[in-house]
């Protein structure tokens, strides 16, 4: 299920990126719907380097900020299975998943956004599980639920 990037408010510190990036993934939605493959794919991916951007400074955004990168890795990982790539779209979900675990284990996280990481990792959770349930068994899947569970034990002694 592609997510509406146009959920992201962009109004205040941090809407510098996220203006543009909603307008990328716009298009990469459009281009998806109308079966442009190619297109999709590359606005998605400039958008997903749009939204890491976005985590180095995200301002009093934290929550839009990492809506924006489960958004993008998601959106494109979709794309890709629709394309028969199955693997990269595991890639995809994968890194996701495993970035937000980074971001909650690190000590050097802010607060908020460590807090935002924790949020949005119930939904990536929840796509590897899907990704799981309906592809089998992977060992980028496999990794970053092992990676999960680790950040959960670890995110709580912070």
């Amino acid at each position: 299920m592609r997510v509406d990037p146009e959920t992201l408010n962009s109004r205040t510190a941090g809407g510098d990126l996220l203006l543009p990036w909603q307008s990328l993934m716009s298009r990469g939605t459009a281009a998806a719907r109308q079966g442009h493959v190619l297109l999709a794919l590359a606005s998605f991916q400039e958008a997903l380097g749009m939204a890491r951007a976005l985590l180095t400074k995200p301002g009093e955004r934290s929550d839009d900020c990492v809506a924006a990168l489960v958004v993008s890795h998601h959106n494109l990982a979709e794309v890709q299975l629709d394309a028969g790539g199955n693997d990269l779209a595991a890639a995809q979900l994968a890194s996701a998943h495993e970035t937000l675990m980074h971001l909650l284990c690190n000590p050097t996280t802010d607060g908020a956004l460590r807090q935002a990481a924790l949020r949005h990792s119930r939904e990536t959770h929840a796509a590897l599980l899907l990704y799981l349930e309906a592809h089998g068994a992977h060992p980028m899947i496999a990794r970053a639920l092992r990676a999960g569970c680790l950040g959960v034990a670890l995110g709580s002694l912070h």
